[in-house]
């Protein structure tokens, strides 16, 4: 085989006729965000504290307090409390060295699954687990909101659901951009409304505390029993994926520097993994609400963040403000969540569609199709059955991130059969590599079948462990049992410039892509067989006959 040129970086791209139709708009409409894309340095521009403030922004939702809720009246506070404890350990264990992959290279958590066990079309899969979970949860915000609005304004809940729907589409249009701005100013506003009934009704009525701590709920006698943590856990452990959320804001940090490293390393940890110690915490509240309105209220209302909020409202001010806050809280929270659901859905969705299709459609499209998921779920009455929906998604959500956190933690670090620097390009990688597919269909596949009681009653709760165990311990066998060679199918991208710097940062060496004829940072081009140029990694997606993909040479 022939040696092949290694380029330095091109001045002027030479044209290119197998352009893909549509490609210049494409590139035009990725560049406000770099959807699908490396998020290069040149666009990073936010210090650490902005990133994270940002990501934590989009954790405001009102689900954790009816997921708490939920499991409280179930199964009790001791059971509830124990059962949000250990989902939120699993879901910082394994959301840590996603976190900081998604920082550390500034890619999003589809292109670090793609390099870590699944492949190049192997990732779909997961893309669309991830999509899921961004239009389930847009529906529960959304359903949420609809019943505030009904309660202040008396809009039925149909047109409730629609306005939720509809008022959030002018928010993500605009990316990474609006949406800092957007988390930054709201957040301090949600938090007083948050916290300040919480303090009131402790400060005021230390009774409630006693109530909360004693509650046995409907299905058992207050005592602890391991199904009912389990069935719990397995419920909260839905929210394994939001760290794809928090990865699509932590992908736009700051290189690490000796200078920024203190900062930069507290971001991640808190914006990353560390959203969970908020999620538990609201999933707590949202406990000792429930069991606060049951005694002031009524158990019909219990499970609903809107009723917990007046209730703890109309303790502590006049009546006429109770309602009117309630809904400003509902509203804040449910925007502040639900561009972020749009957003990385519509991310989610491109990229699955983009690689499959190998056309480009335009973010915007996508972010219709997931509202119109969405909006169906709302209509069908998802609230109701909440809990059902998410105990059964929390297999695949599971499966998933154990099998991307197991091949960073464990086949790239400790065995060393995974590259250790992400990859992402067409023509690098496999089609599908077995390592993370088999894993993830294996564990999500058996623990789905216990979910549903295929193995018996005995097992049923304990299919969440059972997705997360599958998956921990298929991963790093399927590796050794391939030798990690399904990783990369090529070493070597033909381009001369070290994809990292002398600080192990993604290099911002700048090429001109000659298909599209825009500057894009080193990890997001690779060399062009046909010509002696380099093409970006969209135009490689969209390049419908293959003339710029390397060859295999492994």
């Amino acid at each position: 085989m022939s040696a092949e040129p290694r380029l330095a970086a091109v001045a002027e791209p030479e044209p290119a006729p197998q352009a893909a139709p549509g490609t210049d708009q494409a590139v035009k409409e990725t560049l406000e965000d770099y959807t699908l894309r490396f998020a290069p340095r040149s666009y990073r521009r936010w210090t650490p504290m902005v990133v994270a403030t940002t990501a934590l922004g989009g954790i405001a939702y009102m689900a954790d307090f009816s997921i708490g809720a939920g499991i409280g009246l179930a199964h009790g506070t001791g059971n509830a409390l124990l059962a949000i404890g250990v989902a939120a350990v699993v879901i910082f264990v394994t959301g840590f060295p996603l976190a900081y992959y998604g920082a550390r290279y500034n890619i999003d958590l589809d292109l670090i699954t793609r390099g870590s066990g699944f492949g190049y079309f192997g990732s779909v899969l997961t893309s669309v687990i991830f999509a899921s979970f961004t239009f389930i949860f847009f529906a529960l915000e959304g359903s949420i909101m609809a019943q505030g609005l009904k309660l202040g304004l008396g809009l039925p809940l149909w047109l409730g659901y629609l306005v939720s729907t509809l008022m959030v589409i002018p928010l993500v249009i605009y990316g990474m951009t609006a949406l800092s701005k957007l988390q930054v100013w709201t957040t301090p506003i949600w938090l007083l409304l948050m916290v300040g009934p919480l303090g009131y009704l402790v400060a005021t009525d230390p009774g409630t505390v006693d109530r909360f701590l004693a509650y046995a709920g409907t299905d058992g006698d207050g005592g602890i029993d391991t199904a009912s943590v389990l069935l719990g856990a397995g419920v909260c452990l839905s929210l394994i994926a939001q760290i794809g959320e928090q990865i699509d804001y932590l992908r736009f940090m700051p290189p690490k520097t000796e200078a920024n490293k203190r900062s930069w390393w507290t971001a991640v940890v808190m914006a990353g993994p560390g959203w969970v110690v908020l999620g538990a915490l609201k999933q707590a509240i949202g406990v000792f609400l429930a069991v606060y309105i049951i005694a002031e209220v009524g158990a019909s209302a219990a499970p609903e963040p809107i009723q917990q909020f007046k209730g703890a409202f109309d303790a502590m001010m006049p009546s006429w403000l109770v309602v009117p806050l309630a809904v400003v809280l509902v509203v804040i929270s449910q925007i502040k969540i639900n561009v972020t659901n749009a957003y990385s859905g519509s991310l989610a969705w491109t990229n699955s569609f983009t690689r499959v299709t190998r056309r480009y459609p335009g973010r915007m499209v996508f972010v219709l199709v997931n509202l119109g998921f969405a909006l169906a779920l709302m209509e069908a009455d998802m609230f109701s059955f909440l809990n059902s929906i998410l105990g059964f998604y929390s297999n695949c959500a599971i499966a998933w991130v154990v099998t991307v956190a197991t091949d960073i933690g464990i086949n790239k670090y400790v065995l060393k059969l995974s590259p250790h620097a992400p990859e992402f390009r067409r023509g690098m990688l496999y089609a599908v590599n077995p390592v993370g597919v088999v894993a993830f269909v294996a564990a999500s596949g058996l623990s789905i079948a216990m979910y549903f009681h295929g193995l018996g009653d005995t097992l049923q709760p304990y299919s969440p462990v059972a997705a997360a165990v599958i998956a921990f311990v298929l991963t790093p066998l399927m590796a050794v049992v391939t030798q990690g060679r399904y990783y990369l199918r090529r070493t070597d991208d033909g381009i001369a410039e070290p994809l990292l710097d002398e600080d192990g940062n993604p290099s911002a060496v700048a090429y001109a892509c000659h298909v599209c004829r825009q500057q894009f940072e080193r990890p997001d081009v690779a060399a062009c067989p046909t010509h002696d140029a380099v093409v970006c990694s969209l135009c490689l997606s969209t390049d419908k006959v293959g003339d710029h993909v390397l060859p295999a040479t492994v």
